[in-house]
């Protein structure tokens, strides 16, 4: 009867919803984009300049970025195989590769790297992390 007709109803609304949702949970992961690590040797030649004029000016550049936080920044480090770094070493994740690249790049932090030449030498790369 209709009583039998509603769970029906009832019970396909609850599938068809199931459906729906699995299927917006895969698109969101499939929109997900790895995290990006940038990494940074840093050779100082002046270290209190870079300190005080460089350190804090870059940082509040990057913080503009998504995802942004500072993983490492300048702690010691122990060589494994090869060479050991020629100086700091620093590790910054972002949101994704264009944010870390778009970070590096924009008008804030190019400032501050301009200060940051007169202090040291830099080797910065960003790397994508791993997407599952």
């Amino acid at each position: 009867g209709i009583e039998m007709e509603i769970r029906s109803i009832v019970a396909l609304s609850l599938a068809a919803g199931a459906a729906i949702g699995a299927g917006a949970v895969e698109g969101l992961r499939a929109q997900a984009r790895p995290l990006a690590y940038v990494v940074g040797e840093i050779n100082v030649t002046n270290k209190e300049g870079f300190a005080k004029e460089f350190g804090p000016m870059a940082r509040k550049a990057l913080a503009l970025a998504p995802g942004y936080r500072a993983l490492a920044l300048g702690g010691k480090t122990v060589s494994i195989a090869g060479q050991p770094p020629n100086g700091r070493v620093i590790i910054n994740v972002f949101d994704n590769l264009d944010a870390a690249v778009a970070a590096y790049n924009s008008p804030a932090f190019k400032a501050a790297k301009k200060i940051g030449d007169k202090y040291a030498t830099f080797r910065t790369y960003a790397v994508e992390g791993r997407s599952n």
